[in-house]
């Protein structure tokens, strides 16, 4: 009996054992899998933590970016809206000018009448009081010499007028004529050459082209160390540019076109020179 009960025990431990190291590999094999699981679990989550930051980043740099863009396109929308202001007040100088200058004209068209009415007048009854032939021929020459002086006058309003109004002349002796009516100060050049600057009164200017078919020039302008490019300009078109503290502007006009030359005028208000500068601030 006591044979029998050791036999069966040692029957029973015989498959005990290898239950245990089974059981064993199977626990070691679920925490292998279980590190694995978690390990993978904390590399997917760094991974996942990384692409926000990097996210995260890339939205406040473009945020940043947007501000950035945001301030310059306001302070480009201030110049925009400041040099409008410029260009309408100068508009309105323009539109100004413009009027006085018409109604100049007008006033002078009426005195020329005016003379010639007052001429007609005159002789008629210079020629009913005076028989003599020589008092005939003498009042013949004054009307003649007379209807000259008026037939230049009328020439000189004949001219071209510019958009402000200013006269433009187209030679050497109509420049003359308008340095006797004294409201503007005329300086004449030639410029000779391609980029050669030249000091013309308080202005440079540079010859940069010429199409001598269609009377046609290109020139750079320096002025108050501002510099202005005027590209395809024709001839006997005034050119305007301001100076600071002026509000009559200066004119270019060249109205003679060679190869690589040019001829013309820079005409300068009275208003505008030193000495009347002076006196308006002395008041």
């Amino acid at each position: 009996m006591s044979e029998e009960y050791n036999a069966g025990n040692k029957s029973g431990a015989s498959w005990h054992l290898p239950a245990i190291i089974v059981l064993g590999l199977i626990a070691v094999g679920g925490l292998a899998f279980g590190w694995n699981a978690t390990s993978k679990l904390d590399a997917t989550q760094q991974a996942v933590t990384a692409t926000v930051n990097k996210s995260q980043q890339a939205i406040e740099q473009d945020m940043s970016s947007l501000k950035d863009r945001l301030v310059q396109d306001e302070k480009t929308n201030a110049d925009l809206q400041g040099d409008l202001k410029v260009v309408t007040d100068k508009l309105k100088i323009t539109q100004g000018q413009l009027k006085k200058a018409r109604t100049e004209a007008q006033k002078a068209n009426e005195e020329t009448t005016t003379k010639l009415t007052a001429l007609d007048t005159s002789v008629h009854t210079e020629l009913a009081t005076k028989a003599a032939n020589d008092d005939l021929k003498n009042v013949d020459t004054k009307v003649g010499g007379v209807r000259t002086d008026l037939d230049s006058t009328r020439e000189d309003l004949k001219m071209a007028r510019s958009e402000l109004g200013t006269l433009i002349a187209r030679n050497h002796d109509e420049i003359d004529q308008l340095r006797r009516l004294g409201e503007r100060d005329y300086t004449e050049f030639t410029v000779a050459g391609k980029n050669k600057p030249q000091k013309v009164a308080n202005l440079t200017v540079e010859l940069r082209g010429v199409n001598e078919k269609k009377g046609q020039f290109s020139v750079a302008m320096t002025a108050e160390d501002r510099s202005l490019l005027k590209k395809n300009r024709a001839i006997n078109e005034p050119i305007f540019f301001y100076l600071s503290g002026t509000k009559i502007p200066e004119e270019l006009v060249i109205n003679k076109v060679g190869k690589d030359t040019i001829s013309g005028y820079v005409s300068i208000p009275k208003a505008n020179s030193p000495a009347s500068t002076t006196s308006s601030s002395g008041k």
